[in-house]
């Protein structure tokens, strides 16, 4: 079970500092492997203060924290977001108990944060962004699924109403939803947007997975978004930073990062308007009868392959150490962003000719060379693998490379599920100095017939002998595991 970890909040967040620089300051505080293994649960006077929204922010951004999950209430501000939402039917009050016990408790006074920023190529990298002041800004991106709300892109249009932005600084923004655009049309903020010189993107991650909009080669964006991993906006050598969406609105107009004391009096937090637009009218639900679910039928063009069925775990894995990496490897390392890679998201055999393309340029060969040998795939890495975003393809690329195992410190919650998933096995280090004497190109037989879940075992490396690993699946993942994924389980459960 997870830690559980109590982050009391107090104060109330003044000036220029927004909830993302909440979550900033855990970052830079903690790591982004200081949350593995642990469950974040905010509370404290200072929660009141805080609108859905912005709470969202900050527990969007604890994947980077590597936390298993984060955990705010269900108050009469949820009741309230939920109202005007037109859902107030679907509230109920939730809480910890008054007497709840927590592994460990951290304290942030809302009141004493300023604006942050993260620096290349890590969301931890937090300094404050008057010690940036001076450095140029090539390019602000604005949106992504951390800070495209109604509420960050209103105040980005208070600051920039009546201005241009920097013509030095390509600017653009992707708003969060069409609801989102669409109260920002009604209310007058969209026009504030573009007469300032503001690119409208679709509603979509677009330049946060190196989707267009690109930055300069060598060039300085800064972005609102939740990651700033090298590569990953599309230009290998891009310096990202990570910023609030006021920050980043400040950033555009003056082309450079300035000190917050020069920016005059803060926008204020926007109540949600009177007339929020419904866009459950725009979805289409599936289907009422089993008939015309079945007359239903999927199109497939040539660049969408269809999932293939992967064999179950075998009761012995012989292998080779086809790559061995370091600590916070994240899943734009395993599978690179951008727009070359992800227009093959749905062709497996071709886009796994690029895992790690970035990090190991030889690993898929070394993979193909192994797998013709009748060998296994096994990764050994260091801590926190498989941090960022949750791409399943970053364990499926590599499933259907023929990588059956990872050797690792610790794995980065989702991740680590998402292995499971698709019938690599996780095996976590008992002594974490044997990560050091296990060589790539090594080795190694695991009989995986005698494992238990929840119970350590024994590999055997050539040259060194016997390994402790643990294993930590739970008896549900060991079963799926054992059936080589949880696809194959949940198949073989429904087709018996």
């Amino acid at each position: 079970m997870p830690k559980v970890v109590k982050v009391r909040l107090t104060g109330q967040l003044t000036g220029w500092a927004q909830a993302k620089d909440v979550i900033l300051h855990l970052l830079g505080r903690l790591s982004v492997k200081g949350g593995v293994g642990r469950i974040f649960e905010y509370c404290g006077p200072g929660v009141d203060t805080l609108s859905v929204p912005e709470r969202a922010t900050i527990a969007n951004m604890g994947a980077e924290l590597g936390a298993t999950g984060s955990l705010f209430p269900s108050d009469e501000r949820t009741r309230d977001f939920l109202r005007r939402m037109g859902r107030e039917q679907d509230w109920e009050p939730l809480s910890a108990d008054p007497d709840s016990a927590y592994d460990e408790e951290l304290e942030v006074d809302l009141s004493s944060l300023e604006p942050l920023a993260a620096q290349p190529h890590m969301p931890d990298r937090v300094v404050p962004v008057s010690a940036l002041a001076g450095l140029k800004v090539d390019q602000v991106a604005m949106g992504s699924c951390t800070n495209s709300s109604y509420a960050d892109l209103h105040q980005v249009a208070e600051v920039l109403h009546g201005h241009r932005v920097c013509p030095e600084t390509d600017t653009c923004m992707a708003p969060g939803s069409r609801q989102v655009l669409s109260m920002l049309t009604e209310e007058g903020s969209l026009s504030a947007l573009l007469e300032s010189g503001v690119r409208l993107l679709e509603c979509a991650c677009g330049p946060c997975i190196g989707m267009g909009s690109s930055p300069a080669s060598g060039g300085v964006s800064v972005r609102t978004f939740n990651r700033n991993f090298e590569g990953r906006s599309g230009t290998r050598d891009a310096r990202v930073y990570l910023t609030s969406p006021v920050t980043a609105a400040q950033c555009a107009l003056r082309g450079m990062f300035t000190d917050p004391a020069t920016w005059g009096k803060a926008p204020a937090h926007p109540e949600f308007p009177e007339h929020i637009p419904d866009g459950r009218r725009h979805f289409l639900f599936p289907a009422d009868t089993e008939a015309e679910r079945n007359a239903v039928e999927i199109l497939r063009g040539p660049n969408i392959v269809a999932l293939e069925r992967f064999d179950a775990l075998p009761s012995e894995v012989r292998g080779e150490v086809t790559l061995k990496v370091g600590d916070g490897i994240t899943t734009d390392h395993i599978m690179p962003a951008g727009a070359e890679i992800t227009s093959l998201r749905s062709n497996i055999p071709a886009i796994s000719r690029y895992v790690f393309s970035r990090t190991d340029e030889h690993f898929v060969a070394r993979q193909d060379k192994a797998r013709a040998a009748g060998l296994a795939g096994i990764i050994v890495a260091g801590e926190n693998y498989g941090q960022g975003s949750s791409r399943e393809h970053a364990a499926l690329a590599p499933r259907h490379l023929g990588v059956r195992v990872l050797l690792a410190k610790s794995f980065a919650r989702i991740h680590r599920a998402n292995l499971i998933n698709f019938g690599i096995l996780p095996l976590i280090f008992a002594d974490p100095a044997d990560y050091d004497n296990i060589p790539q190109g090594a080795l190694i037989r695991i009989e995986t017939a005698g494992m238990a879940p929840g119970k350590d075992a024994e590999i055997t490396v050539e040259g060194l002998g016997c390994v402790r690993v643990r294993n930590d699946l739970s008896a549900k993942e060991w079963k799926e595991m054992a059936a080589g994924g949880t696809l194959n389980a949940f198949r073989t459960a429904h087709t018996a």
